[in-house]
This record gives C-alpha cells, sequence and structure tokens, in this order.
C-alpha cells in the first residue's frame, strides 16, 4: 500500500505538458467520463483493422477468394458514408419523449456493427466455396455482413462525434477531438497486433471465434461509452416541437461563410493524403526491396507521425491558433512527404522512405485534426450532427475514391510503362507508383489554392454555449 501510495505520488509530480491530454478535462466533462467515451471511437478502430487489414489479408491467402471479390467487399461500407450527413441531421432533429438526440442512433449503430460481425466469418467461409450452397447466397450473405457493419461504423461515428461536440466546452474542444483520433489510433494498432496474435496458427474455427469476439467487444464497449453520457433532454427531443427537413438544414448549413468552399478544399485534401493508402507497403517491398517485417513498419511510422500531429495540434489549437493555417502546414508538409517517397526509389534509400512514411502520417494528422476542429466550429443552432456528418461524408467518401483512384491508376500507369508505351526511359516498375505520388502533389497544391482565401479566416472554435447536465439514464 505504501509503495503505491509513493507511485501515485511520483506520477501527480510529472508536469501537466508532458502528459498527453491531461488538460482536456473540464469541469463538466471530467477526463474518466471523456475517456471513457471515447471508446467508442476504439470499437469503429477495432472494426477498420479487421476489414481493412486482417480480412483483406485472410480472404485473399487462406481463404482463396478472388481478389477483386474481396475488394469489392471492402470497399462496401463506403457506401454509406455520403448517408453521414443524413444520419447527423436526423440525430439533430430525433424526436423522443425519453429526451435523447445522440444516444439512439449510437446504439442502433452499435448494434448494426454486431449484426454484421455476427453472421461475416460463416458469410466469408460460404465465399470461399466450402459449401453446397449455391454462389450467389454466398455472395449476398458476404456483402449484407460488410453493409451492416459500414453503416453501423457510419452511424456510430457520426452520432458519437455529435455528441462530443456537445458534451465538450468551448477552450476544450480542439483538445477532445484530438483525444478522439488518437482514441481511433488505439483501437486500430492495439486490435491489429491481437488479430496477428489470435490468427498466428488460422483455422476456419479460430477465425470465427476472433470475429464474434470482435463483435462482443463491440458491443460492450459501445455500452460502456454510453453509460450516462448524454442528459435527458425532453424540450430538445418533444414530438411538438416542429423540425426541419433534411434539404432546409442542408440549405441552411451550406449558406454559411465559405462552407462550400471548405468542404471542397477538405475532399481535395483527403483524396490527395489517401491515394497512397493501399501502394505505400507494396512499393517498399517491390521497388526498395523490404521484406514484409519491413514494410509492416511503415504502419507503426504513419502512426507515430499521427499520434505526433495530434499531439501537437491539440496543443496549438488549445492556445487560439489558426485551425486553417495548421491545415495549410499540413498540406505543406505532404508536400515534402510524397517528395521524400519518389525521391528513395533513385537513391535507392529505405530510411528516406520511412521518413517520408513518417511525414506522411504527421501531415495527414494535421490536416485531419484541424478540418474537424474547423467543423466542430461551425455548430449553431444545433446542427452538431448535420456538421458531424457533412465533414465525415465528405472525409469518407473522398478517401474511398483516392484509395480506388490510387490503385487503379498505379495497375493501368505500371502495365503502360512496362510494356514501352510510355517511352523507353519510363520502362520500370517505379513508373505506375511515382505517377501516383505526383498527382497526389498535384492535388495538394490544388487544396493549397482551394484553401487560401480561407487561412485569414480565423474560426471563434466552440461558439456554441453548453448548458449545464443533469443524470442521464440509459435506455433498458
Amino acid at each position: 500500500m505504501r509503495k503505491q501510495s509513493k507511485m501515485v505520488k511520483a506520477w501527480t509530480q510529472i508536469p501537466a505538458r508532458f502528459l498527453p491530454f491531461a488538460d482536456v478535462a473540464s469541469a463538466t466533462l471530467p477526463l474518466g467520463r471523456l475517456f471513457r467515451l471515447s471508446l467508442f471511437q476504439v470499437s469503429v478502430g477495432m472494426a477498420t483493422a479487421l476489414l481493412v487489414g486482417t480480412l483483406n489479408r485472410v480472404m485473399i491467402v487462406e481463404l482463396k477468394v478472388d481478389a477483386w471479390i474481396v475488394a469489392l467487399m471492402v470497399a462496401l461500407p463506403l457506401i454509406f458514408a455520403p448517408f453521414r450527413a443524413l444520419i447527423g441531421h436526423k440525430s439533430d432533429v430525433h424526436k423522443s419523449v425519453l429526451g435523447w438526440r445522440r444516444v439512439p442512433y449510437i446504439w442502433m449503430g452499435t448494434w448494426l456493427q454486431f449484426g454484421g460481425l455476427a453472421i461475416m466469418p460463416f458469410a466469408l467461409i460460404l465465399l470461399s466455396g466450402d459449401t453446397h450452397w449455391p454462389t450467389w447466397f454466398s455472395y449476398l450473405g458476404s456483402g449484407l455482413a460488410f453493409l451492416l457493419v459500414g453503416a453501423g461504423m457510419q452511424t456510430t461515428q457520426t452520432a458519437g462525434l455529435a455528441l462530443a461536440t456537445d458534451l465538450a466546452d468551448d477552450k476544450n474542444r480542439p483538445q477532445v477531438v484530438a483525444m478522439m483520433y488518437v482514441m481511433l489510433l488505439v483501437g486500430m494498432v492495439v486490435s491489429g497486433i491481437l488479430f496477428s496474435v489470435f490468427l498466428a496458427s488460422f483455422s476456419q474455427m479460430q477465425l470465427i471465434r476472433v470475429i464474434q469476439g470482435v463483435a462482443l467487444m463491440t458491443l460492450l464497449l459501445n455500452l460502456f461509452a454510453l453509460w450516462k453520457q448524454e442528459a435527458r433532454q425532453p424540450k430538445l427531443t418533444a414530438p411538438s416541437i416542429p423540425r426541419p427537413t433534411f434539404s432546409q438544414s442542408w440549405g441552411e448549413f451550406i449558406k454559411g461563410p465559405q462552407v462550400v468552399r471548405f468542404l471542397i478544399m477538405l475532399g481535395l485534401g483527403t483524396t490527395a493524403f489517401s491515394m497512397q493508402d493501399i501502394i505505400l507497403e507494396p512499393y517498399g517491398g517491390e521497388i526498395l526491396n523490404l521484406d514484409v517485417s519491413a514494410t509492416s513498419l511503415l504502419t507503426a511510422l504513419i502512426a507515430c507521425g499521427s499520434l505526433l500531429a495530434f499531439s501537437l495540434s491539440a496543443r496549438w489549437l488549445s492556445r487560439g491558433y489558426n485551425a486553417y493555417r495548421i491545415a495549410a502546414i499540413g498540406l505543406l508538409l505532404g508536400l515534402i512527404a510524397f517528395t521524400t517517397v519518389i525521391f528513395s526509389e533513385p537513391l535507392n534509400s529505405p530510411n528516406l522512405f520511412r521518413l517520408g512514411a513518417l511525414l506522411i502520417g504527421f501531415s495527414g494528422g494535421l490536416f485531419a485534426v484541424s478540418t474537424l476542429t474547423i467543423a466542430m466550429s461551425m455548430e449553431r443552432d444545433h446542427m452538431a450532427g448535420m456538421v458531424i456528418g457533412a465533414w465525415g461524408a465528405v472525409t469518407a467518401t473522398c478517401a474511398g475514391i483516392g484509395m480506388s483512384l490510387g490503385g487503379v491508376i498505379r495497375d493501368v500507369v505500371a502495365e503502360l510503362a512496362m510494356s514501352g508505351s510510355l517511352g523507353t526511359a519510363l520502362i520500370s516498375p517505379a513508373t505506375g507508383y511515382s505517377f501516383v505520388y505526383h498527382i497526389e502533389i498535384y492535388l495538394l497544391f490544388i487544396t493549397l489554392i482551394a484553401l487560401g482565401p480561407l487561412v485569414a479566416k480565423k474560426p471563434k472554435l466552440g461558439s456554441s454555449k453548453i448548458s449545464k447536465f443533469g443524470l442521464a439514464d440509459f435506455p433498458s
């Protein structure tokens, strides 16, 4: 006991500036409550790591599923991305005698995730051909599983971030944004490590256990995250209150100063940073001859860069730095990052390539956190869900488009280059990759042009007033 008290005393003597997010708490939102709320981001990160990382490899290698089918299934969750603005609007104007706006949508999204993950392993086994059922049934089952998980992730994250916006006060909103992003990365990294451990000796039964374990953890994490978070406010959800339609709310939202330009800039920047997502590791393996272990380290480098960006941006924004200028810094560093990756091939420098990956994570992190903070500062007249939904719809949709374009452009240009159609000087497997990275650089320049008129505008972070909350009960 004495030893424990000494450890606690030593811990409290560490200056707050060395403890990430130690100053994010407020009187209305203590650190413990905020950490608990952020667990919904862990569940989203866990599902993302499962779909994009683990299942991508397992379906192709162990289950012998055609690559084009795998790509289609992994892309299916993005179908719901454009509907995030509608989901956010619905949570803004939700009618309920219980007085909740965000909780019903987070809970509904949780059950959609749980349902999709519960049926997914069996659907994948059918898809692998280990069945007497017709082929169309396996496609239908797998497609339904991925669609349910995607719809659940989009719904949960949109309503969850809107709830965080409701609860955070003016001063601490930037740190809350950064912390939510950090928890998303934590969920992805930790779950990815656990998946690799549990599936080291692969079997279909082990796959079923792992995916259904993820389903159960999703339900438990989100239940714990939601418990007594949103206050019951019947005056905001009474059925008698007139509700604007989605088109009316959307029209009012985009009438805001420079909102359309901001969304265009957001889409361009997200596409630019996303095109390299599926070709960065193959570039290291095919062009720089890095082994699997070395290319796997790239994910950790990008994550470390993002974490550093989140920590710094939270500090800068809390001190009143212009969020648009931070986004511009992220774009400028992105130019250096992609240039570094391009020059790693002619210089045959794996270390230069690793530095480029680290810079991609750092610059992309600055851009993501600053743009979400700007979006949260646009909240007005109980439209947090609409604003966060619009941000999420643009980023998720453009990220999917960017990843798809990156893979397609790389394949098409590489085939043309290796066939000699582009000239003898470009006959190299690196040409396809380099072409994509150059396009990303051009897109970043275009994004900077779109951002230019906004940089002089300093958003008033947290312009909405947060009222005092009472007790909130969870629905049975």
